[in-house]
């Protein structure tokens, strides 16, 4: 099938590369696969074969959201080893234009478009929908992105607001930024909200107790906790959480994200319920005479799996990215 009121638009990260095709003026993405990078040389033959794949033999333009830094027309992924040039790109394959934007960024975008049934709303309200939105979540790394309403859509904000500075609020996080301090010099945020970031939470709550880390990964810290089979774990989930809740509390203050926080990336889908019941809510809120603002203000976390996707579908139109 040869159709150029389709567009190409796809989701790539360190491991996989997710493409969809989205018809003229529409968000929704269809045929969607993923892919794994380690079986292609390159973009270009990825593309390729997701296209055989779905039975169509080109398409009119395409938008990618890219788990790298976005700068000139070179794009070197940080987690894999494709590497492109996107004029070189939209000239081989006969687009009319080729987007390549920041997988957070995406994200942002998509959010608006995220289907009511996959925000799980876990406190605040009822917010205005007139303000900004606060965009953030932590997978890989800390990913921080914001929204900001003009007529009739949004622009994005391309931040790098997952390495601010960890800022402690009692004893025992002078005690954790003093261990993270020591190996690191430097400690941001993500040091502490992202997989690894868990880790190094979890090894940190060992030295300060004088116990052993048994877990080595953050997979199995998250496993133990949620199923309450080390207390350890637990504890540093509970206390991961809660400092997420600080720091999407300050973004609001920072941002003046009166329109929402909504909380994406791979872990907190995987581990709702505990979410849920951890002391988010009290990081989140407690921010002395501002309280009333962040209890007026609505938090989700997205478990929409394709908002990357929906992001994409939306930059293609976006005049501002």
């Amino acid at each position: 099938m040869t159709d150029k009121l389709y567009s190409l638009v796809g989701d790539i990260g360190g491991t996989n590369a997710r493409f969809a095709l989205v018809a003229q003026g529409d968000v929704r993405p269809r045929e969607i696969e993923v892919l794994a990078c380690r079986d292609y040389e390159n973009l270009d033959c990825a593309v390729v074969d997701y296209l055989q794949r779905v039975g169509v033999e080109e398409v009119g333009q395409a938008c990618l959201a890219v788990a790298s830094p976005v700068r000139g027309t070179h794009v070197r992924m940080t987690n894999n080893h494709w590497r492109f040039d996107t004029e070189e790109v939209r000239r081989q394959f006969a687009w009319s234009a080729f987007k390549v934007i920041n997988d957070f960024t995406a994200m942002a975008l998509g959010v608006p478009h995220v289907p009511e049934a996959n925000l799980v709303h876990v406190c605040g309200g009822p917010g205005d929908p007139s303000r900004p939105r606060l965009v953030m979540g932590p997978g890989t790394g800390l990913g921080v992105s914001g929204l900001v309403p003009i007529n009739n859509g949004w622009v994005p904000l391309m931040t790098e607001g997952g390495h601010v500075d960890y800022a402690p609020t009692d004893d025992l996080e002078m005690d954790v930024l003093r261990i993270l301090r020591a190996r690191f010099g430097r400690v941001s945020v993500e040091r502490i909200l992202c997989g690894q970031g868990l880790l190094n939470l979890y090894q940190a709550h060992a030295e300060i107790r004088g116990v052993p880390a048994a877990l080595d990964s953050p997979e199995r810290i998250t496993a133990a906790a949620v199923a309450n089979e080390d207390a350890l774990a637990r504890e540093s989930l509970r206390h991961f959480c809660e400092i997420l809740g600080r720091v999407a509390g300050n973004g609001v203050l920072t941002l003046g994200s009166l329109g929402g926080v909504y909380l994406c990336g791979g872990i907190l889908p995987r581990i709702l319920e505990f979410f849920l019941e951890s002391p988010f809510r009290n990081g989140f809120e407690d921010k002395g005479r501002m309280r009333p603002l962040l209890e007026s203000t609505p938090v989700y976390v997205v478990t929409e799996p394709y908002t990357g996707l929906l992001g994409a579908a939306e930059a293609l139109s976006n005049p501002e990215v």
